[in-house]
């Protein structure tokens, strides 16, 4: 399942990012050799992000005159899809850390901005960007704290305003690379401000502690243990975003918060990749692939993947700032497609290959596992697009949010 061979990639695919997807693939197969062990040992793939440091791709949506490869949204979606074919963990975790150099890059330079807050942003993100291009600084982005499903709602980590910076109190669950990052970018409010925040903690700062266990179902590789913040001195210099900016992207560019599900895309992919392989095993006579029950089995697999994928390909093809509401009910609609039929998708390979699939180490049994983590993912759950889908066209879509 080659991407580059897929008529639905046409529009979607420029030089440009196809430059940056063959990047990623270069290093799949290493990357994929080590998946199992992470999985097992529900350890970080620090050696995939050694790999992936070494190819410049921490960088991947930091400009060229920055140090980075210049990657837009489009070209990161397409990027993650590839690495989710070797290691969805590793595409997952991968994400956080780059919704970040999104959020302060393409996003925020579509935003309207005083004179003065994108001066302060500018200075700001040069030093987000010369910390990951010259130090390999790894970002996170953890949004969860489990009291809320809207993207920017129920936050009750708050930022204390004080000499110099802030203090920043609060807990986030589900916290992906939370023993691996250096920098933990936590969106929070400020007492009697509504206006959401984002502030780079240091992952050594005082008062900050990972709590937990990370012993997961799927996606035991992203170490999402919990974080825990008591009165941490954040620097106003890590105010990565003006105050109120998220709350405006959140607004004007929803396509940020389906970020998660270009891992799972690529997750199907390698489904896809694995159930041919064994139905065409040697090539012979007797090839699996000759059973028709297998074969009507690889059908309804075919029926899965494409429409998630062309979805997928449609929204890549008109995102951008400000789309209109018919354009956001089809972001939701991808997230469902791709979110729920991962785990369709999954369930239908193992029953093609049969029971041999189902023992470790199988790639096909840890692939269900890890596909079925993907529906309640937040801010975009499952739960929250069927939700806005299930009111889309029904009310005054004046009265209704876009995301």
């Amino acid at each position: 399942m080659q991407l580059t061979d897929l008529a639905a990639r046409d529009g979607v695919l420029t030089p440009e990012r196809a430059d940056v997807v063959e990047q990623v693939r270069a290093l799949g197969p290493a990357l994929a050799s080590r998946s199992a062990k992470y999985d097992r040992d529900a350890a970080f793939p620090f050696e995939n992000w050694h790999d992936l440091a070494k190819a410049g791709l921490l960088g991947i949506c930091i400009p060229k005159t920055a140090g980075g490869l210049g990657a837009d949204f489009v070209g990161y979606a397409l990027a993650s899809e590839e690495l989710g074919r070797h290691c969805a963990a590793t595409g997952l975790t991968f994400n956080m850390h780059s919704a970040t150099t999104l959020m302060v890059g393409q996003i925020a330079d579509d935003m309207e901005l005083s004179t003065e807050e994108r001066s302060v942003l500018h200075r700001r993100r040069a030093v987000l960007w010369q910390g990951i291009i010259e130090r390999g600084h790894i970002h996170s982005q953890p949004f969860s704290e489990g009291i809320a499903a809207g993207a920017t709602e129920g936050y009750a980590t708050t930022a204390v305003p004080v000499d110099g910076g802030y203090r920043l109190s609060g807990r986030k669950i589900f916290a992906s690379l939370s023993g691996a990052a250096d920098i933990h970018n936590i969106v929070c409010l400020a007492e009697g401000d509504s206006r959401v925040r984002l502030l780079g903690v240091a992952a050594d700062s005082d008062g900050l502690r990972i709590e937990g266990d990370w012993d997961s179902l799927g996606m035991r590789a992203t170490d999402s243990r919990n974080l825990v913040l008591k009165d941490v001195f954040v620097p106003a210099e890590r105010e990565w975003i003006p105050p109120g900016m998220f709350d405006q992207a959140a607004a004007r560019w929803p396509y940020f918060f389906m970020t998660l599900s270009f891992a799972y895309l690529g997750l199907m992919g390698a489904i896809m990749d694995a159930t041919a392989e064994y139905l065409i095993g040697d090539g012979g006579p007797s090839a699996r692939r000759s059973h028709p029950i297998k074969q009507q089995g690889w059908a309804e697999m075919n029926l899965i993947y494409d429409r998630a994928q062309a979805l997928c390909y449609r929204v890549l093809a008109e995102s951008g700032v400000d789309p209109q509401t018919a354009a956001v009910r089809r972001a939701w609609s991808s997230m469902v497609t791709t979110m729920d039929g991962a785990p369709q998708l999954a369930s239908l390979g193992l029953r093609v290959c049969g029971g041999r699939a189902l023992l470790r180490p199988s790639r096909l049994e840890q692939f269900y596992r890890d596909a079925r983590c993907g529906a309640a993912m937040h801010p975009w759950s499952m739960d929250v697009c069927l939700d806005r889908l299930g009111r889309a066209g029904l009310f005054d879509d004046a009265a209704e949010t876009p995301v």
